[in-house]
């Protein structure tokens, strides 16, 4: 950073005493409360003065009323862009990060999405945005349905992901969020053949979400896919079982066969012996058995 206030780009020293208070002490992305703060101002001055240093390039603005500082050094100040996930935390807040990007995360897939699945309570107009060139897709749930996170760090911004337990629930509740059932039924796959595994707290979460059509889903897909110890699983899925029919995708409306035991509907075809193989791989059982 030039040591000469005036020399950087034309702007006045005061503003740029207060642009690198901005820099040093702003975690993310700021509003016009976070930099009154911040700098002592009253917040409408506040307000302009982002306006301001984002029409001159030293901000940019990000969401509505949410501007990202710009590196002083940076070459093309258009080109900046930030953490999607530090954007989706600030900008859909109270959230957290769910759906395939949390599947991404827990590395429950190989697959890679461009968008980030957003879980927010923020009553919001449109369920897909785009910011930064980043596709958003929004889910729009209770504050009270907020649970099942961890908290993870990116950068010196804090921001929630679903765990490994209530990323499987949330796919299996709306496979949407997943990418489809059939990448979901992946998901599941992986999920019960790592580490990751923990049967009651999927049972307790699915409860406390209160959706029986995720017991009906699950429960097939335990059987389908041969996952190893279900039987406890399986039973709780049983006994929580809602009347009614359910489609195994309700996204897809199109006809299948009915699988009573299940109360279910499968209208799509899934790829089962591809995920049986993945399955025995991830647990070792691709090894030759012993004479």
């Amino acid at each position: 950073m030039p040591t000469n206030p005036s020399t950087v780009r034309g702007i006045r020293p005061t503003y740029l005493r207060w642009l690198r208070q901005l820099h040093r002490r702003a975690k993310g992305l700021v509003s016009a409360t976070d930099t009154a703060a911040i700098l002592g101002l009253p917040r409408r001055r506040a307000q302009r003065l982002l306006a301001y240093l984002a029409t001159r390039g030293w901000l940019v603005r990000v969401h509505r009323g949410l501007y990202s500082p710009v590196p002083l050094e940076a070459s093309d100040p258009g080109e900046w862009r930030i953490d999607a996930w530090v954007v989706a935390n600030q900008a859909f807040a109270p959230c957290y990060i769910g759906g395939w990007s949390a599947c991404e995360h827990w590395e429950l897939t190989e697959q890679v999405f461009r968008g980030i699945v957003v879980v927010t309570a923020q009553q919001v107009r449109r369920t897909h945005i785009e910011i930064q060139g980043t596709p958003f897709r929004l889910r729009v749930v209770p504050e009270r349905k907020l649970f099942g996170t961890r908290a993870v760090w990116r950068g010196e911004v804090r921001v929630e992901v679903s765990d490994p337990a209530r990323t499987i629930v949330d796919i299996l509740d709306d496979p949407r969020l997943g990418g489809g059932m059939r990448h979901v039924a992946d998901v599941v796959g992986a999920y019960f053949a790592s580490s990751h595994r923990n049967d009651e707290l999927v049972v307790d979460y699915a409860i406390r979400l209160g959706n029986g059509a995720m017991f009906k889903r699950l429960g097939f897909l335990l059987e389908l896919l041969e996952v190893p110890h279900r039987e406890a699983l399986v039973d709780s899925c049983r006994r929580h079982l809602s009347a009614g029919l359910a489609a195994l995708d309700p996204s897809v409306r199109s006809p299948g066969r009915i699988i009573k035991r299940w109360h279910l509907r499968v209208n799509v075809s899934l790829p089962a012996r591809r995920l049986e193989d993945r399955n025995r791989r991830a647990t070792g059982g691709d090894r030759k058995s012993r004479p």
